[in-house]
């Protein structure tokens, strides 16, 4: 999330923001919230005691996939986003942050239509299994993405702060490590996404525990280092202008 600069020279780095604009603050918090949410309806779903109120689940989908969609969609047909570089960054956070948001909202739609159908199925996993077959390829698709971004992350040493910013700047003489742990987040959400097919087929063994695992922890991180970078990034705005 903190790939912003390119260059780390002796001088007071700085940057002209006009032609730098990021959000992916806000970007990982919503995504961290939405693979949460993801994952939370997913347990009800499978405990049939569980009640489901359809339209608590749509608007929480329909926001967070209406905010990673229009971001997404920016940050992808604007090449590149930021005009002082960085035209991997509107794959790496552009691309699968429209994928995401896109879903949400095709889940935020279903559940305010025919919400009411899904909480009173006798089998609401075998519903949700036949409804979301279709899309899991897409799934399944962006799973792999998901490694791919990790592997030019470990490969390039993407994602580095430089010393200007707070916090995450105290790192800026390890680019391995933010590289590591951001590349860390994309294969644990790449996990979940390629066994996503698999887990619909049969619901009750161990994939579905991974995928609930694994998108759970990576949507806590990104949440947390979202936030954490509204301070980071602001910071870096301060002392780079």
């Amino acid at each position: 999330m903190n790939d912003l600069i390119l260059v780390m020279a002796e001088a007071d780095l700085k940057i002209d923001w006009t032609k730098m604009p990021t959000y992916n603050t806000i970007m990982a918090v919503a995504a961290g919230a939405g693979l949460l949410l993801v994952v939370g309806l997913g347990r009800r779903l499978l405990n049939p005691r569980e009640r489901l109120e359809p339209a608590g689940w749509a608007l929480a989908f329909g926001t967070l996939g209406a905010l990673l969609a229009a971001t997404g969609l920016h940050m992808t047909l604007t090449w590149p986003l930021a005009g002082q570089g960085f035209p991997f960054d509107n794959i790496i956070f552009g691309e699968p942050a429209l994928a995401f948001g896109a879903m949400l909202l095709a889940a935020a739609l279903f559940l305010w239509k025919r919400g009411d159908t899904l909480a009173a199925a006798p089998d609401r996993v075998a519903l949700v299994a036949r409804l979301a077959g279709p899309l899991s390829i897409f799934v399944f698709g962006m799973g792999l993405a998901c490694f791919g971004i990790a592997a030019a992350g470990w490969t390039y040493q993407l994602f580095a702060a430089p010393p200007e910013e707070p916090i995450s700047g105290e790192f800026a003489e390890y680019p391995w490590l933010e590289a590591s742990f951001i590349s860390g987040l994309y294969v644990l959400v790449g996990i979940g996404a390629v066994l996503f097919p698999f887990a619909l087929r049969r619901p009750e063994n161990w994939t579905t525990k991974v995928i609930g695992i694994v998108w759970a922890i990576a949507g806590i991180v990104f949440l947390l280092f979202g936030a954490l970078n509204y301070f980071t990034h602001i910071g870096l705005i301060i002392n780079t202008s």
